[in-house]
Parts: structure tokens; sequence; C-alpha cells
């Protein structure tokens, strides 16, 4: 996975339609290449099904998506899941699968019809799982874990594909708080050691904020603002994306905003 080159995305006049509503309204930003980018808004504001267009699980109505200039529509499934891993908000454990068979399902991309697993298949699941400190848990069926637990093997799945771009919705939604931070901080350490580009909803802003290199704030399916967490999570900002008063102080141990907030 080191040494493949980074991978920016470009959004382009983005729209999006359910029916007659329209989720998306001409909505651009860019990704930089090997950081962390947060999807922030209220609910209904389109974080969902902005990531849905990027892995095209949706086809937008109009714009483009990029990836390092390269048009996202020309590329097939299987390409696109070779260069894009993919964590969902919910992943259903419903079968009796161990941590490990769950994890080298990430290989599949790579493989050719009916073949079977090589041994750098094996040896990539395996490195994904320690990456996610997971390795120990490789034997244990996954419907035996904790959230955290199966959180870290569900990424460690998307690390099997050998992705240059990890997108994930809500990472650390119905997750206890030290489970919410393990999390970030190993998607932290991915960003730093497998040179990774990460977009990931966040809903609880006082994490994308510590985490996260650069934040997109939605508001009814457009951009409302984007940048640094610095810039973009301030006073005015908040109350008029999400109608709340707030108080903003920097933490002492990040150095990054830290929010409070009250009713109007």
């Amino acid at each position: 996975m080191d040494g493949q080159p980074t991978m920016a995305i470009t959004v382009e006049e983005l729209s999006f339609e359910y029916g007659e509503k329209r989720v998306l309204s001409n909505l651009s930003f860019t990704v930089s290449n090997k950081g962390f980018t947060g999807i922030i808004g209220p609910n209904g504001s389109g974080k969902t099904t902005l990531l849905r267009c990027i892995d095209k699980t949706l086809i937008p109505n109009n714009g483009r998506i990029t990836l390092n200039g390269k048009d996202l529509s020309g590329l097939n499934i299987r390409t696109l899941a070779r260069l894009m891993g993919v964590v969902p908000q919910k992943w259903e454990a419903n079968f009796s699968f161990t941590a490990q068979e769950v994890v080298m399902m990430g290989r599949f991309p790579h493989l050719k019809p009916f073949a079977r697993e090589r041994r750098e298949d094996w040896e990539i699941g395996r490195e994904a799982m320690q990456a996610t400190n997971t390795w120990e848990l490789a034997d244990r069926p996954i419907a035996e874990m904790s959230g955290g637990e199966l959180q870290r093997v569900i990424i460690a799945q998307a690390l099997a594909q050998t992705p240059r771009i990890l997108l994930l919705d809500e990472p650390t939604s119905h997750l206890d708080i030290n489970y919410s931070l393990e999390i970030c901080e190993l998607l932290r350490k991915l960003v730093r050691t497998k040179d990774l580009t990460i977009l990931a909803v966040f809903h609880d802003l006082n994490l994308a904020s510590r985490y996260c290199d650069a934040l997109v704030l939605l508001k009814e399916g457009k951009v409302f603002a984007q940048g640094a967490p610095e810039e973009v999570l301030t006073a005015e900002n908040l109350e008029t994306v999400f109608g709340v008063k707030t108080i903003i102080q920097q933490e002492t141990y990040t150095g990054k905003p830290h929010i409070f907030f009250f009713p109007k």
C-alpha cells in the first residue's frame, strides 16, 4: 500500500435529487491528497448522499467527481474498489464470519472470478489487521464483538483493498467515547503511515475539529463553508447552520476549536 500515489477528490457543481426533492445543489469542493477531511452539517443537509455519490452507489443528476483529474464516471466498480475503501454507517453482523474472514473480503476486487486468495492476499489482510490492532481478533466471530472492535475490523477490511482513498460515514456513531477516540486516533495514524486520503462524515463537531485537517460544512445540500477547522467552526457559521448559540474556545491539547452549545 505504501509508496503508491496519493489521490485528491474534486467535486464540481454536483446535484442530486430523490424524485422531485433536491438533496445536493451545485456543490463544489476539493479534498486534498494525503489528508483527513470531515463533512459536517445538520441532519438532512446531504452528507450521506454526497458520500454515496462519491462511491458511485448513487449517480448524480448533474456535475462531476474526479480522482486526480480522472472522471469517476469512467471507472467501473472493480477499478473503483481498488482505489477507494468504504466504511458504511452501519454494518450488519448477521453471519458468523470471523474477523479474518471479513477482512479478507476486502481482497475480492483484486481476485479473478472464482480464484482463491494467494499468499500475497493473506499477507495484505494480516497487515491491514495489524494496522488496526485487530490481528488478535482474527478467529473471533464478529457477532461476539463490541462496537469498537467491529468498527476496527470493517476499517481493516477497507484497508485490505489497498485503497488510496477511505470514505467513512459517521465512523463514531453509536460508539462510547473511548471507542470514538480510538477510531479517530486510528484514522489519523492511517493518514500519516499509509498515505491515505480520508473523507469522513461526522456528527460530533468537536471530534471533527480535533482530528480533521479540513472541514466541509453543508447546509441544505450546499457548501456553506470549507477550510481548516478554525476557519469553518466559527460562532457565526454554527448559529446560521445549526440554529444554536455557541462559545468556542481553543483546546489546550490540540490548539483546535472546542465548541460549547447553548439554545437560542
